[in-house]
């Protein structure tokens, strides 16, 4: 006899349902969310199937048992960034099932954790950069390949997903702009510098020897194709440019946002223009920025307002 899916998890189902469909969250956000709901409701009691009975169910949770659910997580070392997940998870699901009408209340409106320190991601200075990016690209196709790309992520500050994604029709090369689609599915234009521009160009020139009959129609307009003559994965990317930090005697471990951060920080040391980066980043908000340039969220907002003359204050 087939197992009926509990309740508990046709909800949740979805839900998540609901966010890719009709938010347009990444699948990596889906993925954590799910994660997350599984576990409080694994905590629960909740079964994977109605094979054995429970009276876990999202409808019969208190702002107490969210509570006590999270003070556990706490007894057993689980980080602050761990909780957040938990609490945004759990008061996102509440407010879906609200708005169909499923519940009255929301048992985690009110839920709170200690706010997660910034982790500050790393950057590499000016002299660092240029030494990374200063191989030879002329005779072979993948040294080829990853000279655009380093450039690119350097160019423009795109996040690996984006870069991953992007297609030869995404570059206006007379206006100098790439088109990339961020997170949530929000798309926006980034200039592209002239170095960048010329690696790209040489880059297009010899792509052609990594497509076949065998590329995956899907993949035919990739930007960047990978030695299975199909469209670059985050990981192989990933293990280039360590691959080039290594090769380049670089000393350290070095991952695509690092040149994100890196493009980030040069950007606003030589322009002090704030919300210019946030938009170039592709930031809902500015507080996020703050992260990518290691400096004062309140100097980064005074410089603004001190700038733009719209933003100044009466007298």
């Amino acid at each position: 006899m087939p197992t009926v899916e509990p309740r508990w998890q046709r909800d949740l189902e979805q839900y998540l349902s609901y966010l890719r469909f009709e938010r347009g969250y990444a699948s990596r956000t889906l993925q954590t969310y799910r994660q997350q709901l599984s576990l409080f409701a694994a905590s629960q009691g909740a079964q994977i199937s109605d094979a054995e009975p429970t009276e876990f169910s999202w409808h019969n949770q208190t702002e107490s048992s969210l509570q006590t659910y999270l003070a556990n997580g706490r007894r057993r070392g689980l980080s602050g960034r761990s909780l957040a997940l938990a609490v945004a998870a759990l008061r996102g699901l509440y407010r879906y099932l609200q708005q169909q009408q499923q519940v009255s209340e929301n048992p985690a409106q009110y839920l709170t954790v200690p706010k997660p320190k910034a982790r500050l991601p790393k950057n590499l200075d000016i002299d660092t950069l240029q030494h990374l990016l200063s191989f030879d690209s002329s005779s072979d196709v993948l040294a080829c390949r990853d000279k655009a790309m380093l450039e690119l992520f350097y160019s423009s500050g795109l996040r690996l997903a984006e870069l991953v994604g992007s297609n030869i029709n995404d570059i206006d090369w007379h206006e100098k702009l790439i088109r990339v689609r961020g997170k949530g599915s929000k798309e926006r234009q980034i200039p592209v510098g002239s170095v960048a521009l010329k690696a790209l160009q040489h880059w297009l020139t010899q792509r052609h020897l990594l497509l076949s009959e065998a590329t995956p129609e899907a993949d035919q307009q990739a930007l960047f194709l990978s030695k299975q003559q199909q469209r670059i994965s985050a990981r192989q990317v990933r293990q280039r440019v360590n691959h080039w930090a290594k090769v380049q005697g670089l000393g350290q471990q070095l991952h695509p946002h690092m040149l994100r951060h890196s493009f980030a920080s040069h950007v606003l040391q030589s322009s002090s223009d704030l919300r210019a980066v946030q938009d170039l980043l592709g930031h809902a908000n500015l507080s996020t920025t703050q992260v990518y340039t290691h400096l004062d969220f309140q100097h980064l907002a005074a410089v603004y307002d001190n700038a733009h003359p719209r933003a100044r204050k009466k007298p």
